[in-house]
């Protein structure tokens, strides 16, 4: 995922993931949850933190849009056979 400075960024490429990594990991938890990646969720709910397990480094609680919560486990979340479906964006 590429950092970009503005928040208000809009994505200028997408792409699908080709194979597992922990950012798509990631990306594939926000996208559960109703969300691009880690810079919208920031931007939609004003700067939350985000809470990642220490050990893995993936995001362990984020709030929907209906503010409902997901919980995720330390391990990963997105089999091989999902891979394909999450989106990478590039700002």
């Amino acid at each position: 995922m590429s950092c970009a400075t503005d928040t208000n960024a809009k994505p200028k490429s997408m792409s699908r993931a080709k194979g597992w990594t922990a950012e798509v990991e990631n990306l594939y938890r926000f996208q559960q949850a109703g969300y691009r990646d880690e810079l919208e969720y920031i931007q939609v709910k004003q700067g939350a933190s985000i809470e990642k397990w220490p050990e893995t480094g993936f995001v362990k609680k984020l709030q929907r849009r209906d503010n409902t919560f997901y919980y995720y486990n330390r391990k990963r979340e997105c089999q091989d056979g999902d891979v394909h479906q999450v989106k990478v964006f590039g700002y």
